[in-house]
């Protein structure tokens, strides 16, 4: 029992000083032997934890993304519309992020590519992409007055699309607190609100459906 409390805890300073190491030095600079020379480990050990650093990576979107959804239930408590949920979530998201942004800025690139471990599409990612979906689930399910039926089950999955899109909108935008892609979510929040509040008039519910459909379509 001792011995495997040892391999828990060695692990979890593997993975602690790898999200210290992210965050103040960056994607390029942590590398496997890096993190294991700040946690006073063989490189051979930490390998033995995470088999390599698209591992590590994993633990930078885990990390984030319970970070993220501690910082948005805290804000959906308060009840509202779907304008000011979906506002507050993407806020608290950038602010989750920003410890991250070195980190983000070098890791897009890996990020985006096809077939890529760290890719928010992949296997490997499923994970914290379910736990990204989940509150934006919280997000719809939870707004008053009620999101309509007809988009409750799919609307989730296209915000946290959206979502991934501010991420991107975040690394590229240079602006103290990047303030660009803060006034683009303040901008965005309330034309989703606005667009969803039109697919309660049946005239507009078939390009609501249609607009879903796309979606389905073109899901990775």
């Amino acid at each position: 029992m001792s011995a495997r409390r040892t391999a828990d805890e060695t692990r979890d300073l593997i993975r602690t000083t790898a999200l210290h190491l992210f965050r103040e030095r960056g994607f390029d600079a942590t590398t496997m032997r890096a993190v294991a020379q700040e946690a006073g480990v063989a490189v051979g050990n930490a390998y033995h934890h995470f088999a390599s650093k698209d591992d590590l990576v994993q633990e930078v979107y885990l990390e984030v993304n319970r970070e993220h959804a501690a910082r948005a239930r805290a804000a959906l408590a308060a009840g509202g519309d779907l304008t000011s949920r979906l506002r507050a979530t993407w806020h608290a998201g950038l602010d989750a992020f920003g410890p991250y942004r070195r980190f983000g800025v070098e890791s897009i690139g890996v990020a985006i590519r096809p077939g890529s471990a760290a890719s928010p599409f992949s296997a490997s990612s499923a994970p914290s992409a379910d736990l990204s979906r989940a509150i934006f689930r919280e997000v719809v399910d939870g707004a008053s007055p009620a999101v309509p039926a007809h988009l409750r089950a799919d609307l989730p999955e296209l915000l946290w699309l959206a979502q991934l899109g501010v991420v991107v909108a975040w690394v590229h935008d240079t602006t103290p607190d990047q303030r660009r892609v803060r006034a683009l979510v303040d901008g965005a929040a309330p034309l989703v609100g606005r667009l969803v509040g039109l697919a309660r008039l049946p005239v507009a519910r078939g390009v609501a459906e249609d607009a879903l459909r796309l979606l389905a379509a073109v899901r990775p």
